[in-house]
Order: C-alpha cells, then structure tokens, then sequence
C-alpha cells in the first residue's frame, strides 16, 4: 500500500495531511478523511511532530473580573475610544519563546503601543500600559475602554489600580 510505503519512506515524520498532499501530488485522487482513517486503522501515527500547547494566561479568577463592556461592539466613531490589548507567544529559534503584547486602537487598528518580553510577567501589560495612558492624557476626546480577556494579567490588582485611576473603563470577555 502506497500509504505505508511514504510513511517509512520519511521516517514516521509524515501526518496524514501530508501523507495526502503526497498521493494528491503522485495523481490519487482519494478524501483527506479516508487517509486519516486508514492511518488510524495501520496503527501510523506521526512521531516527530507533536503540537506542543499554547500559552494561556488564564488561571482562574486571581483578582477582580470585570463585565464585558464591549459585547462584540468592536466598532468606534473616534480614536482612542475602545482599545484592545492581549498576550501573543511566538516561537523562535533554539526552543526560545518570545511574548508579545500591543494595545490595539479600534478606530483604525492602529497600534498605540506594544510590550516584549522572553517571560509573560506583569511588566510585559504595565509598560504598554503607561505609554498608552500618557497617549491617552495628551489626545484621547473621550473616556477610554480598554478590553481584555480573562488573564491574570489583566486581573492583577496593578492593572486595575492603574485604569481606575486614570479612569480608564476595563472589559473583559472570555
């Protein structure tokens, strides 16, 4: 069977998907989902490539959850009206991780300011913090919202001190 013949041939390192795009490419003309279920009923299963998980700065409820504002309302008549921030891991060279967090103006997507760091601490979301609430003081028309998910970043006591003393409204959703 060709299927097992491309899996040895790469070693065990070909998932169904690219054992499909492999018999698609070599003129088979056969269901994505039909190679998936053949390779579970073989017992082939890709060995080297394993999705690792995601980071995820949920941890339950640490500090104070705040009502979602916003309620999918992603959409401004000003700028510096409704402002979105969140955490983002990339992956770089040498099993490095990178943590990037911007503050999103929704107005135009333009981004008012950003963060980075090799580790998600509470400075990585209070740094953007102050640039954007300076921003905020010399051009912001109206009273901010900020929204957010859940993380505990996001719930810390020094987030939330700081937006209630700049009266910055907060959202946040799951």
């Amino acid at each position: 069977m060709r299927m097992k013949e491309i899996y040895t041939q790469h070693k065990g390192r070909y998932g169904y998907r690219r054992i499909h795009a492999q018999l698609r490419s070599e003129g088979w003309y056969i269901n994505h989902k039909k190679v998936q279920n053949l390779m579970r009923v073989l017992g082939l299963t890709c060995k080297k490539f394993i999705r690792k998980s995601r980071y995820r700065s949920y941890k339950g409820k640490v500090g104070t959850v705040t009502k979602n504002r916003l309620n999918r309302r992603f959409h401004t008549t000003g700028p510096l009206q409704k402002l979105t921030t969140d955490i983002t891991e990339f992956k770089c060279t040498h099993d490095e991780k990178l943590y990037l967090n911007p503050i999103l103006d929704l107005y135009n997507g333009e981004i008012v300011s950003f963060g980075t760091a090799r580790t998600p601490t509470l400075p990585l979301v209070l740094e953007p913090l102050d640039q954007t609430i300076d921003l905020l003081k010399e051009e912001a028309k109206y009273r901010t919202t900020i929204h957010s998910d859940q993380g505990w970043h996001y719930q810390h006591q020094a987030w939330v001190k700081k937006l209630e003393a700049n009266r910055i409204f907060q959202s946040m959703s799951r």
